[in-house]
């Protein structure tokens, strides 16, 4: 003990030696990073691969920031707010910066393709030499395959293959030998359900003549020399070889087009899926996809026929939000006014009562009201006939229809706004109460004179979340109207209940194309909309604050 307490004295301090644990921690450490760092850059290299450079540079930095934070010394006070910033630059920075680049493009159903990709795909296509088409058989020889080939009509073979052994993988070139009694297939050719087993096998097979002639797999019975149907040119363009018919890609309008006063008119000799006349030219698909600039905003601005439905729903967007917020609102707040009576009997049943909306998924209740709602088998409109003797069309006329969403919104709605209520009334003094009732003041005046004012300041930056939750209320308006009923005689299908969202949501999956620029160039609008009430809703809560 005394030769303990001088070394403490001394300042003399023993350390305990590493546990097993930290000593393969300390082991592993170097080789566990550099197989990281290895399956980094083979993920890199990998995507590179694809075509896709951009994003293998996007993966490359950011794991890099990655190791030099957690690696380095110099990058340890972010250690705890990469994780944070990685996240937001992934999942809400670039889908943002990704979307809001797509809205100026012609990104469409019609322009999925790069330009090269079409390209390629446009220089693979092929026809078959007809006159030279030979018909096959296939011999079972030992442990593999022999093909022997003849002209249409013909029994006998005219080529035959040495022994294969079929398998499906890289591209095979074959020799074919001329047939003669010695090399020719004695047993006959195997049925029809063994060239499907072997379909893809032979598909990569590249049988070469003597004359150096190669003939291809045209189908389950026919094997031939096929010729392209396009050349490529220096310039980028495309040589129809059928006719010499030259093609150049209009980045205006993403496809290769021929000019109208090529020869022949632009008219397209044969027929097939990749040609398409448009005006005076001729135009091939598919389409690629090209920078458009602002066209997909500028159509929002000043083309006739899509700024008149763009508009209206616009319009409607903004009125159903705010007509939402409004009536919920103000039935919340009443609730829970009369349910904070404490002589009211029976509060608390029905204070679970009227909560019971916002208890329920609210895509049950949506489905419920569709069902009342219904012109012929609903009860509401059972009770409207037997009352009064109507019953309106809910879903076929325009106004019934959007009366129809508000009120069902409303009815999910207020609920929310009875809770935030009855709990901003908890924190009013009640003396100021005592002090109205003693000066005569009566419930109304008790209600515009301190419970609204005290309870409006802090629930602003609520209602403004509310707004812009309704202003992106996708999920009532598919699920119960479904954008309907249609505006007529419009360029892009829109229902005259579609909010933006729901329009935007039309556009680029449903009846209108898939224009997925124009819907993007909605969506970043939609973006900025929402980040304005999103600055507003902060301003008012700076102010509530104070």
């Amino acid at each position: 003990m005394n030769a303990l307490s001088s070394a403490l004295g001394r300042g003399s301090y023993t350390t305990l030696p590493p546990s097993l644990t930290e000593k393969l921690a300390t082991w592993l450490r170097w080789p566990a990073t550099a197989a990281a760092i290895l399956a980094t850059l083979y993920l890199v290299f990998a995507i590179y691969t694809t075509g896709q450079a951009a994003w293998a540079a996007g993966v490359l930095v950011l794991f890099t920031a990655g190791f030099y934070v957690y690696l380095s010394r110099a990058g340890m006070a972010w250690r705890y707010l990469f994780p944070g910033v990685a996240g937001m630059l992934v999942f809400i920075a670039f889908p943002l910066a990704y979307t809001a680049q797509i809205g100026f493009t012609n990104y469409s159903s019609a322009h999925l393709l790069s330009e090269s990709r079409v390209r390629d795909y446009l220089l693979e296509q092929h026809d078959a030499v007809e006159a030279q088409v030979l018909g096959y058989g296939l011999h079972a020889s030992g442990a593999g395959y022999r093909l022997a080939l003849h002209a249409e009509g013909e029994a006998a073979p005219r080529w035959v293959s040495p022994p294969l052994a079929l398998r499906a993988g890289r591209e095979l070139r074959v020799d074919l030998a001329a047939a003669n009694a010695g090399n020719s297939p004695a047993d006959a050719s195997l049925p029809l359900v063994e060239l499907v087993k072997h379909r893809e096998a032979l598909a990569r097979l590249v049988l070469v003549l003597p004359d150096k002639t190669e003939l291809h797999y045209l189908g389950l019975r026919e094997f031939g020399p096929v010729r392209p149907q396009w050349t490529a040119n220096a310039d980028n363009s495309l040589t129809r070889t059928a006719d010499g018919a030259v093609f150049k890609p209009n980045r205006d309008t993403g496809f290769f087009e021929r000019t109208p006063n090529a020869p022949e008119g632009g008219k397209a000799l044969g027929s097939g899926p990749s040609r398409v006349e448009t005006g005076g030219g001729e135009t091939l698909q598919p389409g690629f996809k090209a920078f458009i600039g602002t066209a997909n905003y500028a159509r929002m601005l000043f083309d006739a026929e899509f700024r008149g439905p763009f508009l209206s729903i616009f319009a409607w967007t903004v009125l159903f939000s705010a007509l939402t917020v409004l009536f919920a609102t103000a039935i919340g707040m009443l609730f829970a006014v009369m349910l904070n009576w404490e002589g009211m009997r029976f509060r608390t049943t029905y204070r679970t009562l009227l909560f019971l909306p916002y208890a329920v998924p609210g895509f049950i209740s949506i489905l419920v009201f569709k069902g009342l709602f219904n012109q012929n088998f609903g009860e509401i409109n059972a009770i409207l006939d037997a009352l009064i003797g109507v019953k309106p069309a809910w879903f076929a006329d325009p106004l019934l229809a959007k009366t129809m969403l508000v009120i069902v919104n409303v009815w999910l709605g207020y609920p929310y706004i009875m809770i935030l209520c009855s709990g901003l009334l908890k924190a009013i003094p009640q003396d100021l109460y005592e002090a109205s009732a003693l000066a005569g003041a009566g419930p109304a005046t008790n209600f515009f004179k301190i419970t609204a004012p005290l309870i409006i300041k802090p629930l602003a930056p609520l209602l403004v979340s509310a707004f812009a939750f309704n202003f992106n209320n996708f999920v009532l308006i598919a699920l119960l109207t479904d954008g309907r009923p249609d505006f007529l005689s419009t360029k892009l299908p829109a229902g005259q209940t579609d909010i933006l969202v729901s329009y935007t949501y039309r556009i680029a999956f449903r009846d209108s194309g898939s224009d997925f620029g124009l819907a993007a160039a909605i969506s970043t609008l939609i973006f900025f909309l929402v980040a304005a009430l999103s600055l507003v809703n902060l301003r008012l809560s700076a102010r509530a604050q104070k």
